[in-house]
């Protein structure tokens, strides 16, 4: 089993196209208050829809839920510049992209290791 948290997307070219989170996961299956009130009330309810939602996304193309504004660094920019996007953005991993391919990512912990060895 895979612990990824983030997915990075590419078009066909190899192109970067944005990511998918297991946060914009959850949030897209995650049923609203109105959505639960009208499925009985209760907190077994919310998790009966919020399964259902899972099986019915787990069927259709991850495209729509892409983020297509993510945040990116290019590979020459300072780490400083990275953790204030991740500070600012409220992110854990940043996709470095350079001339619009993916050359890799960035973790809060990639940044900590850099200060620690580094300084």
């Amino acid at each position: 089993m895979s612990e990824v948290g983030q997915l990075m997307v590419l078009d066909h070219e190899g192109r970067f196209v944005g990511s998918l989170s297991e946060e914009d996961l959850v949030r897209a299956v995650l049923p609203g208050f109105d959505d639960v009130t009208a499925g009985g009330g209760t907190l077994a309810d919310a998790f009966r829809i919020f399964l259902e939602r899972g099986r019915v996304l787990a069927d259709r193309v991850v495209d729509p839920l892409v983020v297509r504004d993510a945040a990116t660094v290019r590979s020459t920019d300072e780490l400083a510049r990275a953790a204030i996007v991740m500070i600012d953005r409220g992110i854990r991993r940043l996709p470095v992209v350079d001339d619009g391919k993916l050359v890799g990512t960035l973790s809060r912990a990639d940044l900590c290791r850099a200060v620690i060895y580094h300084s």
